[in-house]
């Protein structure tokens, strides 16, 4: 069977083979009419369009690809949401790929968006990123933006939320309610979201003077399995602390549970905090005080980012744009009960 084209859609419509080709790609220069007229046609016949032609004549792909460490976190499935709803507005296909912070995995699939002639890359980075693998894809016309994580050394736009601030949120909102030995459980220096959590936590502790003590830090955890299992070690703390601020919601409803098994009232006898808010922090049991951490705008606005920069409207610099979290109370936290 031979291949439906361009120009047979054309010759059977009367109009050229530009004018069908502008047609399925909902230019502004075609009139309205005309455009369903030609994709009625062309479903009718069965036309399919021809990507790797079109990427030919207008150095586009329409591909973006986008890399996250695990989809199964719902912090990346609320980002990627955001993502593909501004990326189908602009008609754009996105390739996703999960790293589970290995570079090797991450560095293949960027090599295979290269080969593609992607238009552009949405990421969050994994863990020892070396700053080659990016230089490499930007010289070979790979554009890049960042999500929740940066790189040092690359000049790449990031857009994630303020995560020393929201720490910072949650651990003053314990503290206001009386609590002077908080432990912080989760998060990992290796990552600059985990340093800047870190950073958020010990500064808030060090402004209202309270020891800041290192067997308080339960640094790893960062899903509801690894904070059911940190519970323990949390419990079995000299001078137990009285709250805890959690790398995630996920974490936070893990500890939470592990607190519960072991006899003990989260809210009550242990307060806790979450981070992200996400939709299961709001009926967890109880509800999970949390931090919201803007997950749909920092999608939103990469996608836009880079859309801006695939048409040539702004440059992509290496900016920092971050979203203002926000505290919200519910009722795993309380004051601390009478020893």
């Amino acid at each position: 069977m031979q291949k439906i084209k361009l120009s047979t859609i054309g010759e059977a419509l009367g109009v050229s083979t530009a004018t069908v080709s502008l047609a399925l790609r909902d230019s502004p220069l075609v009139a309205e009419a005309t455009k369903q007229r030609v994709k009625a046609y062309a479903n009718e016949i069965g036309y399919i369009y021809n990507r790797r032609a079109a990427s030919l004549r207008t150095s586009k792909s329409g591909i973006i690809g986008v890399v996250v460490h695990d989809i199964m976190n719902p912090f990346y499935a609320e980002i990627l949401r955001a993502i593909e709803t501004e990326l189908d507005r602009s008609g754009q296909t996105f390739l996703l790929s999960n790293h589970y912070d290995s570079v090797e995995k991450q560095r293949a699939f960027l090599e295979t968006l290269m080969q593609l002639g992607a238009d552009g890359v949405i990421m969050s980075p994994a863990i020892d990123t070396p700053t080659s693998d990016i230089e490499l894809g930007i010289r070979n016309g790979l554009p890049f933006v960042f999500i929740a994580r940066s790189v040092e050394g690359v000049d790449i736009p990031v857009f994630r939320g303020d995560d020393a601030f929201g720490i910072g949120l949650a651990t003053n909102h314990l503290i206001s309610l009386g609590h002077t030995r908080i432990a912080m459980i989760g998060a990992t220096d290796q990552t600059s979201t985990g340093r800047d959590r870190y950073r958020g936590y010990r500064e808030a502790m060090e402004k209202a003077g309270l020891p800041v003590r290192p067997e308080w830090r339960i640094p790893g955890p960062r899903t509801k399995a690894a904070g059911f299992e940190a519970a323990s070690q949390f419990l079995a703390l000299r001078d137990r602390p009285t709250a805890a601020v959690c790398w995630n919601d996920l974490v936070a409803i893990g500890l939470m549970n592990g607190i519960a098994r072991a006899g003990l009232t989260p809210g009550v006898d242990i307060s806790v905090t979450g981070y992200d808010d996400l939709e299961e922090a709001s009926i967890a049991t109880p509800a999970l005080t949390t931090v919201w951490n803007g997950q749909r705008d920092v999608g939103r606005d990469a996608a836009r980012a880079l859309l801006d920069r695939i048409e040539g409207k702004k440059s992509l610099k290496g900016t920092l744009h971050l979203i203002r979290p926000e505290l919200h109370i519910r009722q795993s936290t309380s004051q601390p009960v009478e020893e």
